[in-house]
């Protein structure tokens, strides 16, 4: 009865990192920056609160924690003679959960590496790559941009159980991106994207596969300037989708979610800036109805600034 209490509350878990994916929210992640910059970000992130994943799962009261340090490196170039930026990001994670079933509560917990992640962006429209001193005197402009995202399977995986920090599979999200400037100080992002995954041919206990239709997942995004290098945004994201089968049965999961929250960007000094932000459920389906708080210190090299033409 201890290891089924056990399994039941680490499929929950499980849950939470994976379903976290499509749930990002991160304005200005289309906005024009100089080309040869390399940025490095070391972050850290909470999660908390409660998580419904297959209805039929006889679970009350389901609490969840997780901690998610992180590491990223992203870097700027032309390709084309326009923007693009390439980045990859190591996340290592320890979380609780607690949930009632069968009338008692039961809790675990876990700790190791999560799956890497790499993005690559391209801004096509309104972004030629372009110096610091360029950008400084060019006008605002709409972006039209596109991205893609790929999470890998080096995280921290058992196939003999259900609770993971790694999701062993692939996945993919293509993005298309619309910036748009409005005035002197405002901007309005959106982003329309979709999650494709591959198979998992080891889930619990080892034998089973575990397959996940497409997710769709869209964002919008409306950010101020307070100062030329401080501003604030309110963000919205929608995400759909993203049923799972595990050997052929069709789970209860299927979600049709939002989520809202709010970012904050802090210079300090001319290199360094903080970023805060925080999101939470605002209508969920089925999924994680968790609260998100994370917090990056961001540190920019430049490199040699050679002169374009716009």
């Amino acid at each position: 009865m201890k290891g089924l209490c056990t399994s039941l509350i680490v499929i929950s878990l499980l849950f939470v990192i994976e379903k976290s994916m499509a749930q990002d929210l991160d304005p200005r992640a289309y906005a024009r920056i100089p080309v040869n910059v390399t940025v490095v970000v070391a972050g850290f992130g909470y999660l908390h609160g409660g998580i419904v994943t297959d209805a039929t799962l006889p679970l009350q009261d389901l609490q969840a924690e997780i901690v998610s340090p992180s590491l990223a490196v992203v870097h700027s170039f032309s390709l084309s003679g326009k923007t693009a930026q390439a980045s990859v990001a190591l996340p290592y994670a320890w979380g609780d959960a607690s949930a009632i079933i069968a009338g008692s509560r039961q809790s675990t917990s876990r700790s190791g590496f999560s799956d890497m992640r790499f993005r690559f962006s391209w801004l096509l429209a309104g972004a030629p790559a372009a110096t610091i001193g360029e950008i400084a005197k060019a006008p605002r402009k709409t972006i039209l941009g596109t991205s893609l995202s790929v999470v890998t399977p080096t995280g921290q995986y058992f196939p003999e159980k259900l609770i993971n920090l790694g999701t062993s599979r692939w996945a993919f999200k293509p993005e298309l991106a619309l910036s748009q400037p409005v005035g002197k100080r405002w901007l309005i992002d959106f982003y329309s994207g979709i999650w494709l995954f591959t198979k998992n041919d080891s889930f619990y206990p080892g034998s089973s596969d575990r397959t996940q239709a497409p997710l769709g997942s869209f964002q919008g995004h409306i950010s101020y300037n307070i100062q030329p290098l401080m501003w604030v945004a309110v963000d919205l994201t929608y995400y759909t989708g993203g049923g799972s089968t595990v050997d052929g049965v069709e789970m209860d999961d299927r979600q049709s979610n939002s989520r809202i929250g709010a970012t904050m960007v802090i210079p300090v000094g001319k290199r360094h800036s903080v970023k805060f932000a925080y999101s939470t459920g605002a209508i969920i389906r089925s999924g994680a109805d968790f609260t998100s708080i994370s917090a990056g210190w961001q540190t920019t090299f430049l490199g040699k600034q050679v002169s374009r033409t716009e």
